[in-house]
C-alpha cells in the first residue's frame, strides 16, 4: 500500500451489495448472501450459539463481525460488478487462499488475510488499468 489513498482501501466505496439499510446492516440479508449458519457466526464472532441474533439486540461481537463480512462482499463486488459474481467467488476454492474458499478464510477467522488479499488485488487492477491507459495515450 504506498499511496496515501490506500488507507482507506479496506472500506468499500459503496453498498453495492443493498446491505445497509436506514436502520442499520441488515444482518439476515449479509447471512444469505455468505451461507454462513447461526454456528458459524457463533464460533467467528466467539459468542454462545443461543445469544446469536440478527436484530438490534445482536451482540457487538456479532455485529462486528457482519459488518466486517458485509464489507469484504462489498470489496470483492467492486471487480466483479456483478452479485452472483461475488457469491461464487465467495465459494471458490482459490489456489492463492491455500485452495480454501474466500468463504472458509472468514469463517475460519482468517479475515484480515483476506481483507489484505482483496486489498492488494484491487490495488494491482487498479494500477495495471492506469498503465493501460497510459500506454494508449
Amino acid at each position: 500500500m504506498s499511496t496515501p489513498s490506500a488507507l482507506f482501501n479496506t472500506v468499500a466505496p459503496r453498498d453495492s451489495l443493498k446491505f445497509w439499510t436506514e436502520d442499520g446492516l441488515d444482518y439476515g440479508k449479509v447471512r444469505e448472501f455468505t451461507g454462513f449458519d447461526t454456528r458459524d457466526i457463533a464460533r467467528m464472532s466467539g459468542v454462545a450459539r443461543n445469544s446469536v441474533r440478527f436484530d438490534e439486540r445482536a451482540p457487538d461481537e456479532v455485529k462486528q463481525h457482519m459488518a466486517a463480512i458485509a464489507n469484504i462482499c462489498n470489496l470483492a463486488f467492486q471487480f466483479f460488478n456483478d452479485s452472483v459474481k461475488t457469491k461464487l467467488w465467495l465459494q471458490t476454492p482459490n489456489p492463492m487462499l491455500g485452495n480454501s474458499s474466500p468463504r472458509d478464510m472468514i469463517r475460519l477467522g482468517r479475515y484480515i488475510k483476506l481483507l489484505r488479499f482483496v486489498t492488494e488485488a484491487l490495488e494491482d487492477g487498479a494500477a495495471a488499468r492506469e498503465a493501460a491507459k497510459a500506454k494508449r495515450s
